[in-house]
């Protein structure tokens, strides 16, 4: 994936997406999908080595990009689910074949009629900032929000655990046993701005430094901001992130 910002103004979403390999990798496994006409958001993070993470993400864009754009918003939200399965099923099959995991995290957001969907699995999250507020919707699936849950680890720690990258749900990962999405909805309110991201700038960027780069006056200046951010702390990983805003509920 390009890591020139796809960048597009419509009627009712401002909205804009960027990738970049981060300060020390040369490849890039991060893939996002970017569709405002369709109202369907999504970045997705690749594991497994090899250029097998390119794989796995790639084809999670892939599929979500195959998604005709006027659905409904339940056939869209079905729609989505199904497909990631599919994805999950091939990359179980895969993995047995070349016996290594092949996997990747994704977070989607889906708009439609004044209401968002979010689905996700793994650590790439969602957030919104809703005036000065920023609200980290997804919850991690790794073992460190684990360690956070039973107490064992403070919030504030946890970006800088030992083992902050080891995530425990994926697509792809597991025996072939069914895909565990986690899912939250709410409504929209105009001038709601949401941000998909990768852990590459999640756990470079402390939350409020990520809250003041979301709101740039031009919400399509977000991604080249926050990125730059990123990089200017050696971001280690890959970077990636998807940035609408709602102009316009429905």
């Amino acid at each position: 994936m390009s890591d020139i910002p796809a960048d597009v103004i419509v009627e009712r979403f401002r909205s804009a997406a960027k990738t970049d390999p981060g300060a020390k990798r040369s490849h890039n496994e991060d893939t996002f999908v970017h569709r405002p006409d369709a109202g369907l958001f999504a970045v997705a993070d690749g594991a497994g080595g090899h250029e097998a993470g390119e794989v796995a993400s790639g084809m999670i864009r892939d599929a979500l990009s195959a998604i005709p754009d006027e659905l409904p918003a339940g056939r869209m939200l079905g729609e989505v689910r199904q497909r990631i399965a599919l994805v999950h099923e091939a990359l179980v099959e895969q993995g047995a074949e070349r016996n290594g995991m092949i996997a990747s995290t994704v977070v989607v957001l889906i708009l439609r009629h004044g209401h968002f969907a979010c689905l996700w699995v793994g650590d790439s999250r969602m957030y919104r900032l809703r005036g000065e507020t920023l609200e980290q919707v997804t919850r991690d699936h790794s073992l460190v929000q684990e360690l956070v849950d039973a107490g064992l680890v403070r919030p504030e720690d946890a970006e800088s655990h030992p083992r902050a990258n080891v995530i425990t749900r994926a697509v792809g990962a597991g025996e072939g046993g069914p895909l565990d999405l986690d899912k939250t909805t709410d409504r929209v309110l105009p001038g709601d701005r949401f941000l998909l991201c990768s852990d590459g700038l999640s756990k470079t960027l402390p939350p409020a430094e990520i809250a003041t780069l979301l709101a740039v006056p031009d919400p399509a200046l977000a991604p080249d901001l926050l990125i730059a951010a990123a990089l200017a702390r050696k971001a280690s990983d890959n970077v990636t992130c998807v940035v609408v805003e709602a102009a316009q509920v429905d």
